[in-house]
């Protein structure tokens, strides 16, 4: 799935999304590495053409990660314990994007509305194609915790039932579209 269909889907979760992602102009992104563990990294997010993208330093050990296992996880920054700004996640496979053009139209957007200018043919781009988005926050008072998936379209509440415990999840509705609009 593309940026754009999360967008014309589910309209509230994409906005939420640019908010969380774009808002802070750094992401959290885990790829796997070379010995099959884990590697997170900071990179800089953008959407540009119905797709979210990933631009990375040339050589770098994350981009060299996701060219031998394009699974990547894109996961907003956390400023705060209390969990009520929320998490929001991109689940899915980074495609590498090596047309200088498509590269010199990222380069341009970015300079833009970032204030600096990645060179062409002097950087990695991927673009993410999208399996799953979630988004989950938790209210600090009650331990409550309110989940959001899409694809899978689901909504739910755990209600907080200790320091450290949720219960089971009990149907919610809040940023989804009903299904029946979709």
């Amino acid at each position: 799935m593309r940026w754009t269909e999360l967008e014309s889907n589910q309209p509230r979760l994409a906005e939420l999304g640019r908010d969380r992602l774009l808002g802070p102009g750094v992401v959290l992104v885990g790829t796997v590495r070379r010995d099959g563990t884990p590697r997170i990294s900071p990179v800089e997010p953008w959407i540009m053409a119905g797709d979210l993208w990933l631009s990375m330093m040339w050589g770098s050990t994350k981009a060299k990660d996701l060219g031998r296992d394009p699974r990547v996880l894109v996961h907003s920054v956390i400023t705060g314990r209390d969990g009520s700004e929320g998490e929001f996640k991109v689940r899915g496979q980074a495609r590498g994007e090596d047309d200088e053009s498509v590269q010199r139209q990222y380069a341009e957007e970015v300079a833009a509305g970032l204030g600096w200018r990645p060179e062409p043919g002097r950087f990695h781009l991927f673009a993410v194609d999208i399996s799953d988005v979630t988004f989950v926050r938790y209210v600090e008072a009650t331990g409550d915790q309110f989940v959001t998936r899409w694809p899978a379209g689901r909504e739910f509440v755990r209600r907080g039932t200790g320091a450290t415990t949720v219960g089971d999840p009990e149907p919610h509705q809040d940023l989804l579209r009903p299904t029946t609009e979709s």
